[in-house]
């Protein structure tokens, strides 16, 4: 099992923890983390877009001149695509891009990333985080203290004045356990963790 150091809100170490090599020390399959973030930005695709067809457009129903004679290049109506007015060549139309993977690949994909994260020494482990109100300028100073910039803070459960005290701080997104996902752990370059969440982590996944 993989040993993390444990800091406090300064920075300070503070003791140890002990990870579950059952969700922190899997053998990192990239093709599932590939496929859970490939899944997870198609089902963000809201598939609305759409366009008319020559079919679909108003106008169009005579031809606009003679075949022959006229020294014009032959045309059978004003609504073709090369018309101003005309429809789209292969026009986009509504459809579901959802992908859907089974729950098994979807929990070695997040094993997947959080396993990669210790591998690369991209986690870390808080003994705390607690914000007294919600204070941006606080809160970037506990990233400064830990020495982050662009990281994934995730907590046990969601607390109102950290996320509001992180919400302004570019490239820092704060999840809960129960949100978390393969894409955002990978987006991020390093992985915030507080003790409880750890535990709350391998509770869930182990």
């Amino acid at each position: 099992m993989a040993n993390v150091a444990v800091l406090n809100m300064q920075g300070v170490e503070v003791g140890t923890i002990e990870l579950n090599d059952a969700v922190f020390g899997v053998e990192v399959n990239e093709h599932l983390v590939h496929l859970a973030v490939v899944a997870q930005l198609a089902n963000k695709r809201q598939g609305t877009q759409s366009a008319k067809t020559r079919s679909e457009v108003s106008g169009g129903g005579r031809k606009p001149w003679r075949q022959k004679g006229t020294g014009h290049a032959r045309q059978g109506s004003t609504r073709s695509p090369q018309w101003k007015g005309g429809g789209t060549v292969f026009a986009p139309k509504p459809r579901d891009y959802s992908i859907t993977l089974n729950k098994k690949e979807r929990r070695l994909a997040l094993k997947s990333a959080l396993t990669s994260k210790v591998q690369d020494s991209k986690l870390i482990v808080l003994d705390q985080l607690v914000m007294d109100s919600v204070k941006t300028k606080d809160f970037k100073a506990v990233l400064d203290a830990i020495k982050v910039e662009k990281a994934l803070i995730v907590l046990p459960e969601r607390d109102e004045n950290v996320v509001l005290s992180a919400r302004n701080i570019p490239g820092v997104q704060t999840a809960s356990v129960n949100t978390i996902n393969t894409y955002d752990v990978m987006k991020y370059n390093t992985l915030v963790v507080t003790k409880d969440a750890v535990a709350k982590i391998e509770e869930v996944y182990a």
